[in-house]
């Protein structure tokens, strides 16, 4: 089966492209500072990583969701911090349970050539023609997979190319073409999608079978007959 099977390594995270996000510094601890913030639409959150110490920040609600729509959860971020641009990424989100709302941000220092792990979405592209045809039903099984690459080359999502997918060849993790640089520790056996035939088409399968042994028993029948005439 001719599959075509890529990831979009082009499609960087846009963040890339001189996105700052603006953290304040210096802002008060303890969960009763962190609900003032949050009723002043204000995000508290930490920055840690290369060694130093901890900071605690908060940033601006209506600009942190604007980050992430336009670039996803992996975005690479320019974090102003007091006038000092610092590359980051969230390495963790906090949420309330109840309105899903962001409480707080875990921002992790990195390197552009850095190696980092994070976890990427997969998108399936393309139409299965030949699973369709055959009645059956594409299950995307796998949604997204965990990558390692150097920060300024980590992939905003991987598509996958469903077009030569049919009902007895899953699509595979390790039928990945990650391209340069970028490897995966999941397993290869994992599917991805997968063609599966429906109840429907079973039925109308062994319909037909049963169809097809009638007319077959009729036709001897009436040729018996013929030789008995």
């Amino acid at each position: 089966m001719d599959r075509l099977l890529r990831a979009e390594i082009t499609e960087f995270s846009p963040v890339m492209d001189e996105t700052v996000l603006v953290a304040e510094t210096g802002r008060p601890l303890g969960s009763r500072a962190s609900r003032r913030l949050r009723a002043q639409g204000k995000i508290p959150g930490v920055v840690y990583g290369h060694g130093a110490d901890p900071l605690a920040v908060a940033v601006d609600r209506h600009d942190f969701r604007t980050v992430l729509r336009s670039a996803g959860d992996n975005a690479l971020i320019d974090l102003d911090l007091d006038g000092e641009i610092h590359l980051a990424i969230v390495k963790d989100l906090q949420r309330d349970p109840l309105r899903n709302r962001v409480n707080h941000i875990d921002f992790q220092r990195i390197d552009r050539d850095e190696k980092i792990e994070v976890v990427v979405p997969i998108r399936l592209v393309g139409e299965a023609e030949e699973v369709t045809k055959q009645r059956g039903l594409i299950q995307h099984q796998l949604s997204s997979v965990p990558v390692i690459a150097p920060a300024g080359k980590l992939p905003k999502s991987i598509e996958v190319d469903i077009s030569g997918l049919t009902l007895d060849q899953p699509i595979r993790v390790g039928d990945l073409d990650l391209g340069e640089g970028v490897e995966t520790d999941a397993d290869p056996a994992s599917v991805i999608v997968v063609g599966i035939i429906t109840r429907a088409a079973l039925a109308a399968e062994e319909e037909g079978e049963e169809g097809a042994e009638a007319s077959e028993g009729a036709a001897e029948s009436s040729e018996e007959s013929g030789s008995a005439d």
